[in-house]
């Protein structure tokens, strides 16, 4: 359960069959990294893979990341066999599963119940691994609450290009506004109903990959659509892009000083030494009960991310 609170800002998805690229994982500060049984390996390299990272998840040199595996979704042959093998001989060291294509909550209370075994018959705490569900088509989106709703899902994650196929939108590029979409954004609905479905249970609310890697400044375009919504964080596929998916979805250094002097002024006006009122000008601005809970999500937000203060702390009047 601790995991559940942890910052997701940067996930980082690292193909299990290549032990080359999981040991330089462990360096980055990503802020999980999750090895991927399901696109980035082969068909017939998935039963040596599920062994490298069952062995990768368990081996020294991590720096404090959380660890995940995405295993391949329930359509396939392979899902049960990547669950019992990497969860027996890992999962003292996973924190997290990765369930791609969930369009049904069914798919979760499956992945639940299996983890449960298999926690029950190798002596892990029950229930302490996660899960991620991908939501990637319209199926999963129409379904979205119960899936939000079923047990261990601490995040909803947007499968962008998968997503926009199962629409039909008429492009190529993952996250870019089609050819001819020119008002508005149209993949707006999708992210709303993804942050609204997570808000909802309480969980997190994670974007998905931008693929033009070498791009980091259409990533930071892409990723600032979705941290100025709200989300909390988005998949990473190259190391550019983790230093800026940090930036991006931790707050900016003046907002969150300001979110903590809103915090400490309003509790100061609220007490009893401070006139007990409810609504108090702050400077030039008006701060009231809703004002303290927007400032507790940018602080909050800004001390997951380990910021400093660097403003001045509230005076009270004299």
């Amino acid at each position: 359960m601790e995991n559940r609170y942890r910052p997701r800002r940067t996930i980082l998805s690292v193909p299990g069959s290549s032990a080359k690229m999981i040991e330089k994982a462990k360096t980055l500060c990503a802020d999980e990294v999750f090895l991927d049984l399901e696109d980035a390996v082969a068909p017939g390299a998935k039963a040596e893979a599920r062994a490298r990272v069952a062995t990768a998840l368990t081996s020294s040199g991590w720096a404090g990341q959380l660890r995940g595996v995405r295993v391949n979704d329930w359509t396939t042959p392979w899902t049960h066999a990547d669950v019992i093998e990497v969860v027996s001989a890992a999962g003292a060291s996973l924190d997290i599963v990765v369930l791609p294509k969930v369009s049904d909550a069914s798919h979760i209370h499956a992945l639940d119940l299996l983890l449960s075994q298999l926690e029950a018959t190798h002596g892990f705490p029950l229930g302490r691994i996660g899960i991620e569900a991908q939501i990637e088509n319209a199926e999963g989106l129409t379904n979205i609450d119960a899936i939000a709703a079923a047990p261990r899902v601490q995040a909803l994650v947007l499968g962008p290009a998968d997503m926009a196929a199962s629409l039909n939108m008429r492009t190529l590029e993952v996250g870019e506004q089609p050819q001819g979409y020119d008002v508005g954004d149209a993949h707006h609905y999708v992210l709303m109903r993804i942050l609204v479905a997570a808000r909802s249970r309480g969980i997190l609310a994670i974007d998905g990959p931008f693929l033009k890697v070498r791009d980091v400044d259409g990533f930071r375009r892409i990723a600032g659509r979705s941290a100025a919504l709200g989300y909390d964080g988005k998949w990473v596929l190259h190391p550019d892009q983790i230093e800026a998916g940090n930036e991006i979805f931790s707050p900016r250094q003046d907002a969150y000083d300001h979110a903590e002097l809103i915090l400490e002024a309003y509790e100061w006006h609220t007490s009893q030494a401070g006139g007990a009122r409810g609504a108090v000008m702050l400077g030039d601005e008006m701060i009231d009960e809703a004002s303290r809970k927007m400032a507790l999500v940018i602080a909050g937000k800004g001390r997951a991310a380990g910021m400093e203060r660097k403003g001045e702390p509230f005076q009270p009047p004299t």
